[in-house]
């Protein structure tokens, strides 16, 4: 049976529009509205180029809605392709007006992206004139006014961008993120406005200018080329009249501020215009790139929608009007610091908002203390609305005049219309006295301390005008907490109390030896930092003087490095220390086995040693034994025992004194072997017998003795050293092997004479 899966409502729709997308040829678009592109720096090698394009969401078709584009990289010195690079679309939105309330039905906007990570190597993209970027698709809005033969226009969408390396270098660069899409119309006869100034990420400056838009190479038979054709592109055709610099019939005509991208036009004809802006990028004062945007603007007749208008009273009471450009208010300190406005419109139904903008300082603004929004002149709506503005007390102009735009505005179609006062000011707040701070550290500076000293003292901050206040320690090129320094705090009445303290240790002990520790008691009136400070010096001595260390150690031979014990078996060699210390500093004895290089070290209790100390402050003692035995002969090397006497201070002077121990071995008598027996029972020389083998010593023990004819047959073996061979009742000569258990072997031969 056929597997059938049935999809949610929700999604059936959009699964069609796909299939139907993707199952239809090129169309040709007869509703895009504009677009531009953009090259954002992602990290390394890695871009994103998008591709933002703009149509008609009332008369646009399906089939305007490409799945994808084919973006084509071309260099500028040559026009030689570098890539195509298809973008899927990755977004569908729509534009908002900026009063949405002004929507008009039949203009709605969509915003489609296309936009795809590619790799920009700096082997490959590095040419010194850089690259540029189209994508080419036809066609244009047929109701477009300011063009010949809109409908058969095309467009194509440029950007141009620097090389990826410059001077062995790399040299990143996002491509400007220029001018928020526009979904609004403009009024005729009235001023339009509109923001389309950009951002860069990388702080390059940008400059804008008017540019007549490009058309390119496709056309009505070609609506979408599989790939763009290289520069240079082909323009749009103007209507008799109108030019780059005349793109929109206005009085003014269609403008762009050059730093601000704030363009303005005072439309004078009726209908759908489209137009071309430029945004050039810079850096260090040179070209880099830029970006280009098609756009289209609706003028229509719209209804007469009147200024409002906003004055402005310097006092509450309302008497007397501030004159924009002669007078400068003057706030000081106890003065009133609040002015009252009265805003209106002679619209029926206007709902007005007040706005502040300050022009030539940051910081502080004033505040509104009634409400800022209001309607006028509807059923039971004064005509006229006020408002306080109240300037804060902190706000400081520092002997300056600082000027801000107090803006009304209303709600009017198809942008609000606006009228401004600019107040112009001075502010001084009021007067602050610096906090006070005193110590108990003194009254003889510096302080002097030792190690194991503990510093304390007080440190209190009162401020006359009550503000509230903060201590703070730091240190003259030093971290206090670093050195264990503490300051705890507290607030008591009107006065900041702290507690340093401060327990000397090791920390302290450097070549600097002076430590200048800072207090400050700190307030912040008006968000400005006022501090008192006070600096206590401490000083920290330290001195560390050697220990000596004594003993009745044997004393050293000439030419020897250390003194030398050589005891044999069942001895025991005993040894005590004393060690002294000037400065009283706790004293530690140890002893290590170690070899005379120092490079490998024993247990002393493995070799029959030990060592007993009894340390303490400025006295110590310690007793050394060893029992001589096999247990210091089977470690098969020489011992060297290291007595060491170590002061507890910062800087210890360790003093060591090192004795080398050995066992006597009773191997000294030369080893004596006989070769030659006669057993004829006279008494003399009738036996083999070896009585001058090396006797057993430790883990030296003999194991056996084997006697061989000389055909090689064993005729005897003993595991006794005091053994005895007659012989075997013939003569003639044979062979012996002793073999002891530390692997030592002796052998020889014998003759037997009858």
């Amino acid at each position: 049976m056929p597997l059938r899966l049935r999809l949610p409502g929700a999604l059936r729709p959009v699964l069609l529009l796909i299939g139907w997308l993707l199952l239809a040829g090129p169309a040709r678009a007869t509703h895009i509205v504009g677009g531009e592109m953009e090259l954002v720096h992602n990290s390394g090698d890695s871009y994103t180029l998008l591709l933002n394009l703009y149509f008609d969401a009332v008369n646009g078709s399906a089939s305007a809605l490409d799945a994808d584009l084919t973006a084509s990289i071309f260099e500028k010195s040559t026009n030689a392709r570098m890539a195509n690079v298809v973008l899927p679309l990755t977004s569908n939105t729509f534009v908002n007006y900026t009063n949405p309330a002004c929507a008009k039905p039949t203009l709605s906007t969509r915003k489609l992206v296309y936009s795809k990570v590619i790799t920009l190597p700096a082997g490959t993209y590095n040419s010194a004139q850089g690259y540029y970027v189209a994508v080419e698709r036809c066609c244009r809005n047929n109701s477009i006014s300011n063009i010949v033969a809109p409908g058969d226009a095309a467009q194509t969408f440029y950007l141009e961008f620097p090389a990826v390396v410059r001077r062995g270098a790399a040299f990143y660069d996002s491509t400007p993120r220029i001018f928020p899409p526009l979904a609004d119309y403009a009024c005729l006869n009235e001023l339009f406005y509109y923001d389309f100034g950009g951002q860069d990420a990388d702080g390059d400056s940008l400059v804008y200018d008017l540019v007549t838009p490009l058309n390119g190479h496709s056309d009505t038979n070609t609506p979408k080329p599989a790939t763009a054709q290289p520069a240079p592109y082909s323009a749009i055709v103007w209507n008799a009249g109108l030019s780059t610099t005349n793109q929109i019939p206005g009085t003014p005509t269609l403008s762009i501020n050059r730093a601000t991208g704030r363009l303005t036009v005072r439309p004078t004809s009726q209908g759908l215009f489209v137009f071309g802006v430029r945004c050039s990028e810079y850096r260090r004062g040179e070209k880099i790139g830029e970006a280009r945007r098609d756009f289209q603007l609706m003028a229509l007749t719209c209804p007469t929608n009147t200024k409002p208008r906003i004055v402005l009273q310097p006092t509450a009471t309302g008497a007397g009007v501030y004159r924009p450009g002669r007078d400068t208010l003057r706030f000081v300190p106890g003065g009133n610091r609040c002015v009252r406005l009265r805003f209106t419109d002679p619209d029926p139904n206007s709902r007005l908002t007040l706005t502040l903008s300050p022009v030539n300082f940051s910081g502080l603004l004033p505040n509104f203390t009634t409400a800022v929004t209001g309607a006028v002149r509807s059923p039971g709506a004064p005509d006229t609305l006020t408002a306080t503005l109240c300037f804060p007390e902190c706000l400081n102009s520092r002997g300056r005049v600082f000027l801000l735009d107090v803006v009304v505005g209303d709600d009017g179609c198809s942008l609000p219309k606006r009228d401004t006062v600019r107040v112009a000011f001075t502010a001084v707040p009021p007067p602050n006295s610096p906090p006070q701070l005193i110590t108990t550290a003194g009254p003889t500076l510096p302080l002097r301390a030792r190690i194991g000293d503990l510093i304390s003292f007080d440190v209190t901050g009162t401020d006359p005008d009550n503000d509230p206040i903060q201590l703070e320690m730091t240190g003259q090129g030093f971290n206090p907490t670093s050195l264990g320094a503490t300051l705890s705090q507290g607030t008591t009445a009107n006065q900041q109390r702290g507690r340093f303290t401060w327990r000397v240790d090791c920390r302290a002990v450097g070549p600097d030896s002076v430590f200048n520790f800072q207090f400050a008691a700190a307030t912040s009136p008006c968000s400005e930092r006022q501090a008192a400070t006070v600096s206590v010096p401490i000083i920290v001595r330290y001195a560390n003087r050697a220990p000596t260390l004594t003993s009745d150690l044997p004393s050293t031979r000439p030419g020897a490095d250390m003194p030398e014990v050589k005891l044999p078996l069942g001895q025991t060699f005993t040894a005590t220390f004393q060690g002294v210390d000037p400065d009283r500093d706790g004293l530690t004895l140890i002893a290590t086995g170690t070899s005379p290089d120092g490079k490998e070290g024993f247990d002393l209790s493995s070799a029959g040693m030990r060592f007993a100390a009894q340390n303490g402050t400025g006295v110590a003692t310690g007793t050394f034994r060893w029992d001589v035995n096999c247990a210091a002969v089977n470690l098969h090397r020489d011992l060297v025992v290291a007595f060491q006497l170590i002061d507890a201070t910062c800087r210890p002077l360790p003093q060591v004194q090192r004795v080398r121990l050995r066992v006597a071995s009773p191997d000294t008598v030369a080893v004596k072997l006989y070769n030659v027996i006669t057993p004829n029972r006279d008494g003399q020389n009738d036996e083999f017998r070896l009585p001058e083998l090396p006797p057993n010593f430790c883990d030296s023990q003999f194991a056996n003795i084997r006697i061989f004819s000389r055909w090689g047959q064993q005729v005897f073996e003993s595991n006794d050293r005091d053994f005895r061979w007659p012989g075997n009742g013939s003569g003639g000569m044979f062979y012996y092997f002793i073999t002891y258990t530390d692997g030592r072997r002796f052998r020889g031969w014998l003759e037997v004479v009858l």
